[in-house]
């Protein structure tokens, strides 16, 4: 991919519906709709359980349909909401219900393999599907994938590293490109030696250098399992062979991502570290919108500087190159069990040494079997999550 040709400039108002709208990319996507109330009308808002920050935005935005995924938080919401003139509902059912419901871009920003199913049904309904999670590709890329050929729909990736790719890979001359470089920040634990990084604190993993991001997002990328599960994701979105990915350490996350062609040229997406540009370059496509991010001023900026990542201290690297290989179950389980760590980590249940020591033994004792629907997708889930808690 990235799943989709460009399209002509259109001046009519687009419907946006937003699937995780609490969320960080969820409420920075309502900062840029903010700024554009002529380019932009929001249809539906989906949310898992905060009440309070949904009913603010829909009293703002006014959608036609909102939905809260803890369906007992239903009636909290519909009483917040019982002076609007809006659709309110509750339950996996609803959240579901907003996928399907009209939009010209759809921001699927659930975070977790939560936001997988209804993701899929916004692709099968033929939506444009602006990509925030992650973890939806990572799990099932071939079947997200056939499901948008089988309904034409198109997948543009938030991510900034992705997105950065999509906006100077040339979709012309694909068969030019020698590879994709990725570039990561290296999180809060970059400098940082090994036995040290084993024992780091909730605070500490939480102190990201760059980017401001929701808990999850945020450890993922001290244990650099973030810039892993995005190896993955380039290689579905934009077909490209694993050995054609490159991750390079840029610790002022100004470069997001590079192409390098045939002929030697190597193509940058430059910006600040601000998720506001490229969740505007999705809802503007193919035109390009105005943000409120601070412009890049290079004379402050000084240097950039790059090196390669350290996989003895950050084996996520490692373990998302094994789990891709692998294919089958092994990206799911491998997800699962990240999800499960992570959660137990914040919960100081475990140390931070221990989230990949989970993913490894997960993908070690559960089966990879092949992967050919959603059903199976799930019972692979269930059998990590299993074994994860087990070794928690």
């Amino acid at each position: 991919m990235v799943r989709g040709e460009k399209q002509e400039a259109r001046s009519e108002i687009k419907k946006i519906s937003i699937l995780g709208a609490t969320g960080s990319i969820g409420q920075q996507t309502l900062s840029v709709i903010r700024q554009h109330p002529d380019k932009f009308k929001i249809t539906a808002l989906a949310a898992q359980k905060n009440v309070e920050a949904l009913a603010v935005a829909a009293r703002e935005f006014r959608p036609r349909f909102v939905a809260v995924d803890d369906i007992t938080l239903y009636p909290e919401l519909k009483k917040a909401l019982a002076d609007v003139d809006v659709e309110i509902a509750g339950g996996r059912a609803a959240v579901m219900e907003a996928a399907h419901r009209e939009a010209d871009i759809c921001v699927a920003a659930i975070v977790g393999i939560a936001g997988l199913e209804p993701t899929l049904a916004a692709i099968e309904r033929g939506r444009t599907v602006a990509l925030a999670n992650k973890e939806a590709l990572v799990c099932a890329g071939p079947l997200m994938l056939q499901a948008a050929q089988k309904s034409g729909a198109k997948i543009l990736p938030v991510d900034s590293e992705h997105n950065a790719i999509f906006q100077v890979m040339e979709n012309h001359n694909r068969a030019a490109v020698r590879k994709i470089i990725l570039t990561a920040s290296g999180g809060p634990f970059r400098a940082w030696d090994k036995n040290k990084i084993q024992n780091a604190t909730r605070e500490d993993a939480l102190r990201h250098p760059n980017w401001s991001m929701g808990e999850k997002i945020t450890i993922d990328s001290a244990t650099l399992m973030n810039k892993g599960l995005e190896f993955i994701e380039a290689h579905y979105l934009f077909a490209m062979p694993p050995e054609q990915i490159e991750i390079l350490v840029h610790p002022q996350s100004i470069i997001h991502s590079m192409v390098e062609y045939a002929d030697g040229s190597v193509l940058a997406q430059l910006g600040p570290p601000d998720m506001r540009v490229p969740i505007a370059y999705c809802l503007g496509y193919p035109q390009r919108i105005a943000t409120a991010a601070k412009p890049l001023n290079f004379a402050e900026i000084k240097s950039l500087s790059f090196e390669e990542p350290d996989v003895d201290k950050f084996p996520a690297l490692n373990l998302t190159r094994a789990a891709l290989a692998a294919g089958g179950a092994a990206p799911t389980i491998m997800n699962t069990a990240n999800e499960i760590a992570v959660a137990a980590f914040l919960a100081g249940k475990i140390t931070f040494g221990r989230i990949t020591e989970i993913i490894d033994a997960a993908l070690q004792r559960v089966e990879n079997a092949p992967i050919k629907n959603l059903a199976e997708l799930f019972a692979a889930d269930a059998a990590a999550r299993r074994a994860s808690e087990e070794m928690i």
